[in-house]
């Protein structure tokens, strides 16, 4: 017979599972998952991944793709899409951040408590005031994004709801705490190359001005010096 201490462990078990499994589903938005490379992402996006930004090369590779709605006409189903455009960040070609904009028109009228229950009903309870599931967003995104109204997540994903302080709009950053977490460190780190290696590129730089203007003033002087009658 089974005893009652292994059904106690099974159980755990599969609260467990559970729990693990809901974190990986969340860990997206719609149909964007945290963690996904680039092209794959350029491929449900429908915009060239070739179009996107690099930020930084090294200590890692940080590239942005931007997508904005396209224009349809009313009535159709995307025209009542109420997202306007989303951001996507790449650590080492890895999905980390996604910073989503809403329409100001299709979010008119809408409260904190209307987008809270809706973005709740996709990432679970919101979190309470002090919870912890990682660093938030970056001090300067954090405050071009007005005020944080609400949280979700876990150790896999971070979502954060703000409303713009200037206008009626709405944000919604979602994160891998993890490939964030990453991808900060990398930043600083080239932060710290940069510096380090400042002088070495100031030296280069004027070494290369002075190579090109003595190869402009040697040509000028070939040119002039056979030209000129005294």
């Amino acid at each position: 017979m089974i005893s009652l201490r292994t059904l106690g462990v099974v159980a755990v078990g599969l609260v467990v599972s559970t729990h693990a499994l809901e974190s990986q589903d969340r860990a997206r938005y719609r149909d964007y998952k945290l963690g996904a490379d680039l092209a794959s992402t350029s491929v449900l996006t429908g915009v060239a991944a070739s179009e996107a930004k690099t930020i930084q090369q090294r200590p890692a590779m940080m590239q942005e793709l931007l997508w904005r709605r396209p224009y349809q006409l009313s009535g159709t189903t995307a025209e009542a899409d109420p997202v306007q455009e989303i951001v996507f960040s790449f650590y080492s070609d890895q999905l980390s951040k996604m910073v989503i904009d809403y329409d100001r028109d299709r979010t008119a009228g809408l409260t904190d408590a209307d987008l809270i229950d809706a973005i709740s009903t996709e990432f679970g309870p919101r979190l309470k005031p002090g919870v912890k599931t990682g660093q938030p967003a970056a001090p300067r995104l954090d405050e071009e994004s007005g005020t944080r109204i609400a949280r979700w997540g876990d150790a896999d994903y971070a979502v954060e709801l703000y409303r713009s302080s200037y206008a009626s709009g709405f944000r919604l950053i979602v994160t891998s705490p993890r490939l964030e977490a990453l991808a900060r460190t990398a930043v600083a780190q080239a932060a710290r190359l940069d510096e380090r290696e400042a002088p070495q590129r100031e030296i280069a730089r004027q070494k290369k001005e002075a190579d090109e203007r003595a190869e402009s003033e040697a040509k000028a002087r070939a040119a002039n010096k056979a030209a000129f009658r005294p």
